[in-house]
């Protein structure tokens, strides 16, 4: 990559809808190439593309119901960039599912971007520099992003940080799990969809995660839905899109914004102190103390 024609350039560019400058940015800043900050640092302020989180566990269907969700987006006549965050191997950190064929039909699209990303090793399940991506994409003239994640570890909660309106993918036989559920995924969801609903006991699962998410059964204080869909056949996505539309507008209010704009600061914080932390120089740091012997975890890390 040259020296960055001029990050100002880039930017002009990536404004004006030139998508590969704009996947050259995504490069530039993935991998910190110098200037990526000044690039971060210009961006014109942007809060009216809204973010669409989805998520889930592995298996739920979260690729195909993305899939048809841009077909109802495209035939709207809007433009969607689409980020999808693969696992990646934590030797490597390359991705290792490539589901993204799912999504093939739209790759030429041009109203579609589309761009997979690998987890890095990130513990939370997105990748580490998803928000700078996500607020790159917002100067380019956009309508709708959706993040889809991996649905692995905490990246179910850490998607409520960065996405307007979250939307969790389960499927039927998912009701133990339910029952089980961690109060910050229930707190996070602003609506659930339950896909492959003509599965048996699709009904059954639905009206009981009806009675969990009930108002006067939970402390949400809100009335989180539920929506029903196949989304190989394309069932119930038209009703999908109508509800995130819905809760985009209950949630213009300043705290959202606020509590959004906390947790992305948070997350900038952290990866800014822990910055000159390298899992590769920890590894060689702790063979070397490993052939020494008596190697203590909790001394090792005081010392850093």
């Amino acid at each position: 990559m040259q020296a960055i024609i001029s990050w100002q350039q880039l930017l002009q560019s990536i404004v004006t809808n030139n998508i590969k400058d704009l996947s050259r940015g995504i490069s530039l800043i993935e991998n910190e190439v110098p200037g990526y900050e000044e690039l971060l640092y210009a961006l014109p302020i942007n809060n009216n593309i809204p973010v669409i989180g989805i998520t889930g566990p592995p298996g739920a269907g979260k690729s195909t119901l993305a899939d048809a969700l841009i077909g109802i987006l495209t035939n709207a006549g809007k433009k969607i960039a689409v980020l999808c965050v693969d696992p990646s191997s934590p030797f490597n950190h390359g991705a290792l599912l490539g589901d993204r064929v799912r999504m093939s039909a739209w790759y030429n699209h041009p109203s579609v971007f589309i761009r997979s990303l690998a987890t890095r090793g990130s513990l939370g399940g997105l990748h580490p520099k998803i928000i700078e991506i996500t607020d790159l994409i917002k100067a380019a003239p956009f309508d709708y992003i959706i993040v889809e994640t991996v649905g692995v570890g905490q990246s179910e909660v850490e998607i409520a940080g960065l996405a307007d309106v979250t939307a969790v993918v389960l499927v039927p036989e998912a009701g133990d799990e339910v029952q089980t559920m961690k109060a910050g995924l229930m707190e996070i969801a602003d609506i659930f969809v339950v896909n492959k609903s003509d599965r048996p006991d699709a009904d059954l699962f639905v009206k009981n995660l009806r009675l969990m998410l009930a108002p006067e059964f939970n402390t949400y204080q809100r009335e989180i839905p539920v929506i029903k869909t196949v989304a190989l056949q394309k069932e119930g996505v038209e009703e999908l899109y109508r509800q995130i539309n819905i809760q985009l507008l209950l949630q213009q209010d300043m705290f959202k914004k606020a509590w959004l704009l906390a947790e992305k600061a948070w997350y900038l914080v952290q990866q800014k102190r822990m910055k000159d932390i390298h899992k590769d120089k920890l590894q060689s740091s702790i063979i070397q103390e490993l052939n020494k012997g008596h190697f203590n975890l909790y001394r090792f890390v005081h010392q850093l």
